[in-house]
């Protein structure tokens, strides 16, 4: 046992509830929330016309090897970004056939994702992909955790936004390390 702890394990458990707690004070809220569709097109029709969302931008990106092609709705202050791969090969084709339609990530936004990444890395978590900065944001994905199979995304605003350029990055850094 480490850290003085009794024979219970207590002092170990607080400790990793002190980072838990740590780690759950540094999100500031739901960035967005990206789902994984078959059909890009149906599902635009039913996240406007069915549930009244604004469809703010449409995507083609491409990889190496592979592309998607994405539309980002909104409404209020929930935004929802819909993925489909073109090919059967593309990370998001792939991960609609291993976990089937829905959500692909969660991205939690925070203040500081250096602080942010340091906590998640004390607490046992791991990044999948380098830190992706453009001006005025900064994200990068977490590995997947495995009770959950849910993917995270951390990101940092400071006035920036998506581009064509860092959503490629970020699809270039999933296709590169094999990862969906």
């Amino acid at each position: 046992m480490s850290n003085q702890d009794d024979e219970t394990g207590n002092v170990a458990r607080l400790s990793l509830t002190s980072m838990s707690t740590a780690l759950a004070a540094s999100v500031r809220g739901i960035d967005h929330v990206a789902i994984a569709v078959p059909d890009l097109e149906a599902s635009i029709a039913w996240y406007t016309n069915g549930l009244g969302f604004a469809l703010c931008e449409r995507r083609t990106t491409t990889g190496a090897s592979t592309s998607m092609v994405s539309a980002v709705l909104s409404a209020g202050e929930a935004v929802v970004v819909l993925v489909q791969g073109i090919e059967a090969a593309s990370q998001v084709s792939r991960f609609v056939d291993h976990f089937g339609p829905g959500v692909q990530h969660v991205a939690f936004r925070v203040d500081d994702l250096d602080v942010t990444l340091k906590q998640v890395e004390r607490a046992g978590g791991s990044a999948d992909t380098p830190i992706m900065a453009e001006p005025g944001i900064r994200q990068v994905f977490l590995t997947r955790e495995q009770g959950s199979a849910m993917r995270i995304e951390l990101i940092e605003r400071k006035g920036g936004t998506f581009s064509d350029q860092s959503v490629e990055k970020l699809f270039r850094a999933f296709e590169s390390a094999d990862l969906y």
